[in-house]
This record gives structure tokens, sequence and C-alpha cells, in this order.
């Protein structure tokens, strides 16, 4: 038996010009998401300098908009481009919530990026000691 997950695409809800925005960022997010580890954190170091930390309400728009313009960055494994889109699209506009690279410190265990943003899981739907972090661009 199979699960319906219902994914939250409704290009349309969000304003011509930031659509096309967040979808450079999102295919941006794409081509970052094939680089290395290492790669990645560096990219991200270097492009958060002198930006000032995103609010929680922030960084929930910046995911929403993400997830409204793309079908992969809402499906279970879009994870890693979902979370590199919505950093990116913060930096747009000045912002840099954290971007965490980790597990799931319960069964299932897989690999997981979130973003937080204040100290908070952004969009998780988790508790904060639901996933063990191992790296974050803070």
């Amino acid at each position: 038996m199979s699960t319906s997950e219902a994914v939250p695409y409704r290009p349309r809800s969000v304003p011509p010009a930031r659509r096309f925005l967040a979808r450079v960022v999102v295919c941006c997010a794409h081509v970052l998401a094939t680089q290395p580890p290492d790669r990645i954190r560096a990219v991200l170091r270097r492009l958060r300098r002198g930006a000032r930390p995103a609010t929680l309400a922030e960084a929930s728009t910046a995911r929403e908009t993400v997830l409204a313009v793309s079908l992969a960055a809402g499906g279970h494994k879009g994870c890693l481009s979902r979370s590199l889109a919505t950093v990116l699209l913060c930096r747009v506009y000045g912002q840099w919530p954290t971007w965490c690279v980790g597990v799931r410190s319960r069964p299932p265990f897989a690999a997981h990026a979130w973003v937080e943003a204040e100290g908070v899981l952004v969009g998780e739907g988790a508790s904060p000691d639901y996933f063990r972090r191992f790296f974050a661009v803070e």
C-alpha cells in the first residue's frame, strides 16, 4: 500500500517577480546540491557574509515560497534542495537562517537537511530533538 502525499505546489500564489526569483534560486539550489558537502559549506559560508540573522517569519515565508514554486523541493527526498533554496532566497533579501545537516535521531534513521531561525526548526513539524545536527552554517 502506498501513502499519498500532498505537495503544496501553488506557483500562482506567489507574485510574478518573486516567483521568477524563487525559480532561479531553486535552480541554483539544485546545482549546489550536486556538490560535495565541503564545497556546499564553503559556498554557503561565503554567501552568508554581511547578512543579518533571519527571523522565523522571514525563513518560513522563504520556505513556503520555495515549496509553492517547486514540486521537487516538496517531496520526501527534496530536503537538501529545499533547505538550500530557502537559505539562498533569504540571502537575496539580506537575511541568513541557520542551514543544518544531520540525521533523524529516531527510526527511521535517515540523513536530513533543514533550516532553523531563532533556534526553531522552520516548517519541519518536529521537536528540536528529533534531528541530530552534524554541521551547520549559522
